[in-house]
């Protein structure tokens, strides 16, 4: 410790500043023995745990507090986490803190003494109101995204509902606002905090914000008794709980539906961003814009290629096509038909020309053939023979008469001349030798 610099005679002499006071009353802690080494015993409240390690508490008993300090270099043979309502032994030093003018317990150790009754107190309704099963997740009540009127039950006057205000108005500022004025600290304050969730609750709001700002654990008792706890699980409006600081719990804290770490985190939870959500509201009318339009654009095709189907299956338009197909098929019948006649016409003509070639040759021939068997015809024709004198004889059937032997008298014959016939009855006959007869018809 650095040596005061003033003397009580220098303090009598002059006017001097607020450092130099403080000093000298530092000074005279700093040689004050017992101060210097000294162990208080009491209940923690307002323990805070700042982000460089150091331990912010106060030391209190039924009559005083006193405030107190660890710092991170003190805290190696710490073996326990310091909390609201633990009875404990503080050893260190008191000295004052020249920069605010206060003094307070600057403490090298920590031993615990015991927990203190309200901490008691706490623990046992939290054990109870666990094993009845308010604490179950199956109670939560979902927070509304997009909230539009809000209850806040809370002191009228403080951080707490200033913050709410001016959070959820800047959010959004079309929000509607209901504050129920409750007492938030002392003997009437659990009574206030019922009566304003209920009537918050039977207004049909989207939420209630149920808090206030920060405290020992005496100020924030009133949001640890079982009735304001009953009140919470019972509203049938979703209750948020923001209770003092980020490190602070209460029983409220465990029955509402969901828990802010403070009065201006929950107005955050309970508020959406208006121009967020108007940004985010033309994005999605955008879109459904366009999606609108593709859909409207596939219809419209789909549309024209039914209609385009229809009128393709339309009777008029069936009996137009079939009529168009069977001129076309008619046409190609008579192009077909003209090819193949002329094709026929010079296939007949061709052959006409073979035919009457292979006729005219097949005559030529056949008039040589019978010119030649006319000459040998003639050579053995019996006109031929006949026209030398002699005459051919047949009976009655008109069978040639070659011999005697085949006449019969009486009968009738029939004798063929040159230039003529007659007739003639067979009144004898006679047959001559043989070999007469022969010479006969070797005639």
């Amino acid at each position: 410790m650095a040596l005061c610099k003033y003397t009580a005679e220098d303090i009598m002499t002059g006017v001097y500043t607020v450092s130099q006071i403080n000093t000298y009353i530092k000074n005279m802690f700093v040689r004050d023995f017992a101060l210097s080494n000294i162990c208080i015993a009491g209940e923690v409240s307002n323990c805070k745990y700042h982000t460089a390690g150091h331990i912010y508490f106060t030391l209190k008993d039924e009559g005083a507090a006193i405030a107190c300090v660890m710092f991170a270099s003190q805290r190696a043979g710490l073996q326990f986490r310091l909390s609201d309502g633990q009875k404990v032994e503080a050893r260190g030093q008191i000295s004052v803190y020249e920069k605010a003018g206060t003094y307070q317990l600057y403490a090298k150790s920590l031993r615990l003494s015991g927990q203190g009754e309200l901490f008691e107190r706490f623990q046992k309704l939290k054990e109870e109101l666990r094993d009845m099963g308010m604490f179950d997740d199956m109670y939560k009540k979902a927070i509304p995204r997009y909230t539009r009127s809000i209850g806040i039950v809370t002191a009228p006057t403080g951080a707490a509902i200033r913050d709410i205000c001016n959070i959820s108005l800047r959010r959004d500022p079309y929000v509607r606002l209901v504050l129920y004025p409750a007492l938030v600290q002392g003997d009437s304050a659990k009574e206030s905090i019922v009566r304003g969730i209920r009537e918050l609750d039977d207004m049909g709001l989207d939420v209630i914000i149920v808090g206030r700002g920060g405290g020992s654990i005496e100020d924030l008792w009133a949001f640890n008794e079982p009735e304001v706890a009953r009140a919470i699980f019972d509203a049938a409006t979703p209750i948020v709980s923001a209770v003092g600081h980020e490190t602070d719990f209460t029983i409220a804290d465990f029955v509402a539906d969901l828990r802010a770490p403070t009065p201006s985190a929950a107005a955050e939870l309970c508020t959406f961003e208006y121009d967020t959500f108007e940004k985010e509201l033309s994005g999605r009318r955008d879109a459904l814009t366009a999606a609108m339009q593709r859909q409207l654009k596939f219809k419209r095709n789909q549309l024209e290629t039914r209609r385009l189907g229809i009128l393709r299956h339309d009777p008029k338009a069936e009996l137009s096509e079939r009529r168009k197909r069977l001129l076309d098929a008619r046409a190609r019948m008579g192009k077909i038909l003209d090819s193949g006649l002329r094709e026929a016409r010079a296939r007949q003509e061709a052959y006409s020309f073979d035919l009457y070639s292979s006729i005219s040759s097949s005559l030529k021939e056949r008039r040589h053939r019978i010119s030649l068997l006319s000459a040998r015809l003639d050579g053995v024709s019996p006109l031929k023979r006949i026209s030398g004198g002699f005459g051919y004889i047949s009976d009655e059937a008109g069978r040639g008469i070659r011999s005697v032997s085949e006449l019969n008298e009486g009968e009738i014959l029939h004798t063929r001349l040159r230039d003529g016939s007659f007739e003639s009855r067979v009144t004898s006959i006679n047959k001559e030798e043989e070999d007469h007869g022969k010479k006969i018809r070797g005639f």
